[in-house]
């Protein structure tokens, strides 16, 4: 059953779609027949130009079919000059996905040395190695359209990679990466211009909080931490338990990513005694995927420092404080004091502790600009994901507001 219809070229030409199908399928009457075929495009545009190539041809080969009725010709003669107009269209050619792929890593990392972190360029070319080369590899760019990238979003959301489907952001990363290697197409000259190939269906998005740690919970989980150090499994992991305690204390007094906790170096941090607070504070010196950047910390992060300072007296200045993210440690505590998952099902990482440091201070009444700089973030991205679920960042006084009421005009005697 035919679900859409159009029809054009003074009604000779019908584009239709049918049920259950993608493509497009054209139509005409001509030489006493019905002449009809596939476009293979599933936009209306690419369609059209198809169904009128697809149209012209047909017309051509009614005229001459003609001709040789009239004249009586060979029918040799007109089989070769159909043979001049074929009905499938021609092969793409020219530079493949692979070579734009090879070309895009090549530079990639040099003309953005200095500006991006060198694992985010690793991260590209991972998933060009992994994914991207294994289905677009061979193919030339100008077989790449929309509805190839839409193949490949079905093919990876169903048979995964190892047993595992990617989530949604995973494939955002992916597109990402293969619209920058299609710009490097572009760029040099080997396609016209680069398709769309944003996600199709896509509704805006539930705008769901980050995972974070309330007040109590936040008690909870440090104070679990704080009994794993003094009461370690193992003694002779008493420091690696310490260690865990003041790191996740760390993390909630600075908002530090995980990331550039990792890369934190002695070096980078300073105690000083704050003009603006009277209090004693870390300035930190933050190497992330942002660059270079800086953090001013609370008073509670000055005390688990300085603990790393005396646990660790053969450290030197360009030694690392935490080093790598133990995250196995950290879902450990987890589990222990059950906060793993917050009440709406998100899942609670080292990342967490850097959500809980942006909500407190919202909490507290800080202002979004100096944390957003703090934090090296936008203020968009903390109203997006953090200060739409506090209740304290409404002003009742602001929304509670009633016009006054007019007092009825006393009639004069």
């Amino acid at each position: 059953m035919d679900t859409e219809k159009h029809s054009f070229m003074d009604g000779k030409v019908h584009l239709y779609k049918r049920e259950n199908s993608n493509y497009w399928q054209c139509s005409t009457y001509l030489g006493g027949r019905n002449h009809r075929v596939s476009t293979k495009e599933e936009t209306l545009l690419l369609a059209k130009e198809y169904a009128k190539e697809w149209y012209m041809e047909r017309y051509v080969e009614s005229k001459r079919s003609k001709q040789v009725h009239l004249t009586n010709q060979p029918v040799q003669r007109f089989e070769e000059s159909y043979a001049l107009a074929p009905e499938k269209p021609k092969k793409h050619t020219g530079p493949t996905f692979k070579e734009a792929a090879e070309k895009f890593i090549g530079e990639y990392a040099i003309s953005t040395q200095g500006e991006r972190n060198e694992a985010w360029a690793k991260d590209h070319e991972r998933r060009i190695n992994v994914h991207l080369i294994p289905f677009f590899g061979n193919k030339p760019l100008s077989a790449i359209t929309a509805g190839l990238v839409q193949e490949y979003r079905i093919e990876r959301s169903t048979k995964g990679y190892k047993n595992r489907k990617p989530s949604r952001s995973t494939l955002h990363h992916e597109t990402v990466t293969l619209r920058l290697v299609l710009k490097t197409a572009h760029r040099y000259g080997w396609i016209n211009q680069i398709p769309d190939i944003s996600a199709p269906y896509k509704a805006s998005g539930k705008v769901r909080h980050r995972a974070w740690f309330s007040p109590d919970e936040y008690k909870m989980f440090y104070e679990s931490s704080r009994e794993r150090a003094k009461n370690p499994p193992l003694k002779r992991h008493r420091t690696v338990w310490e260690d865990l305690h003041d790191y996740i204390l760390f993390m909630a007094n600075t908002g530090l990513r995980p990331d550039e906790a990792a890369r934190l170096e002695y070096r980078d941090v300073t105690i000083v005694e704050d003009e603006g607070t009277d209090e004693r504070i870390l300035e930190i010196e933050v190497r992330g995927k942002r660059g270079v950047g800086y953090c001013k910390s609370m008073s509670g992060a000055i005390l688990p420092f300085q603990r790393m300072l005396k646990r660790h007296t053969d450290a030197k200045p360009t030694s690392k404080i935490f080093g790598k993210t133990r995250n196995d440690l950290i879902n450990q505590v987890l589990a222990d004091c059950n906060l793993k998952n917050d009440r709406d099902g998100n899942v609670r990482t080292a990342y967490s502790l850097r959500h809980t440091y942006i909500c407190l201070r919202l909490m507290e009444g800080a202002d979004i600009y100096q944390i957003a700089k703090n934090c090296r973030t936008s203020v968009e991205m903390i109203e997006q994901f953090y200060a739409a679920h506090l209740k304290n960042t409404l002003d009742a006084s602001a929304i509670n507001v009633r016009k006054p009421k007019k007092q009825p005009k006393q009639e004069k005697d």
